[in-house]
């Protein structure tokens, strides 16, 4: 019965919170971080960011970064989920990532309304740490058997992969409901990472609830800023549902606040900041009926399903993401497929309705480097 009790008055209250945006218990991201990264993370808004020696240099540093979004819908990766293919780790070749899912749980009305599932959340990042700093280890230990036939020294037995001045960390890592956004970089690069920030919008349930929105995150490498925009935007393949999306995107563009700080005047909105990446599942649908573009898909007529591909549409008449780039699309259609296959799913639905295909996105603004 005190359970019972205790389940009425947490329900509403949790619901209120995220309908007026209330903070529901810590609010930070979870990161990696020492005592010393620690003591650095809790300076004040208005300490300044020191300028190093190397960035009084003129020519640029030019670093890899990896930005990838995956809707996984619903379901919870097992322990020897293989994730190098994904996240390309065998040419060791990323000094960053950022990674974007979306139904990291089902959409329920419990996951909705409730909190948030921290453990799916440790779970990928437990994953992703391993399979970076395991490509990572990998490398490390061919060079070091290679120096050490040359000069006949021998790496320490007893060394551990944390010894690595190289190890992934991640820095940022944001649950809301199913959306999650993980950033990792490289261990040397850690201190000069600053001024890390995070900003949910929900768009979903009542206009405000997270089954819907995104999670931005931004900090600054060096002297420029960044800001990734994960996104899951409202589904539906009917017609006019592409303005629903419209809608989320300029919610989220308007709605989403950084702190500003006390004195630095940090850059508050997403399209302040140096650059900016927009990942997730948008989507946008292919406007074509469904027997024709399994055809087109099957004869690999890539370009006349980019032809009635939605967001270019929106784009184009400048009803959505204006002055926005997105990157090349080298992939077919990736909406519907059998759990754990390349097939798509049959035309009909359990229930008779059509399932149509659209393509997952990463679009940018600002991206290219000096």
């Amino acid at each position: 019965m005190a359970y019972n009790q205790r389940e009425e008055v947490i329900w509403p209250r949790l619901v209120a919170n995220k309908c007026f945006k209330r903070p529901m218990g810590n609010s930070s991201f979870v990161a990696d971080l020492s005592s010393r990264d620690k003591a650095r993370s809790a300076l004040p808004d208005d300490q300044p960011i020191a300028k190093r020696p190397q960035e009084s240099n003129k020519n640029p540093i030019t670093y890899r970064l990896f930005a990838s979004t995956w809707n996984v819908g619903g379901i919870i990766p097992p322990d020897d989920l293989n994730l190098e293919d994904w996240l390309d780790t065998r040419n060791n070749s990323h000094d960053i990532y950022v990674l974007g899912f979306q139904e990291i749980v089902p959409l329920s009305c419990t996951n909705v309304l409730g909190p948030e599932k921290s453990k799916i959340t440790m779970k990928w990042n437990s994953l992703i740490r391993a399979t970076l700093n395991k490509s990572l280890s990998n490398s490390q230990k061919e060079q070091e058997s290679k120096a050490g036939e040359r000069q006949k020294v021998y790496p320490v037995k007893n060394a551990s992969s944390s010894s690595f001045v190289q190890d992934f960390r991640c820095i940022i890592s944001k649950q809301m409901v199913g959306i999650l956004v993980s950033v990792w970089v490289r261990g040397e690069l850690h201190r000069y990472i600053l001024r890390t920030s995070v900003s949910c919008v929900g768009c979903g349930l009542m206009g405000c609830l997270g089954n819907k929105g995104a999670i931005s995150v931004r900090f600054w490498l060096h002297e420029t800023s960044f800001c990734f925009v994960c996104c899951h935007l409202t589904s539906g393949g009917r017609e006019g549902d592409e303005v629903y999306r419209n809608s989320d995107a300029m919610e989220i563009l308007s709605r989403t606040t950084f702190p500003r700080g006390h004195s630095l005047n940090l850059p508050q909105k997403i399209l302040d900041h140096d650059r900016v990446v927009l990942l997730g599942d948008l989507n946008y649908r292919i406007s074509l009926p469904e027997s024709r573009t399994r055809s087109l898909v099957e004869r690999k007529e890539w370009k006349a399903l980019l032809d009635n591909d939605q967001l270019r549409g929106e784009v184009n008449s400048g009803r959505a993401f204006e002055g926005w780039q997105e990157g090349v699309i080298t992939f077919s259609p990736t909406y519907k497929y059998f759990p754990n296959s390349d097939t798509y799913y049959d035309i009909q639905g359990k229930k008779g309705k059509k399932r149509e295909l659209l393509h997952g996105v990463t679009v940018s603004s600002g991206l290219e480097e000096d």
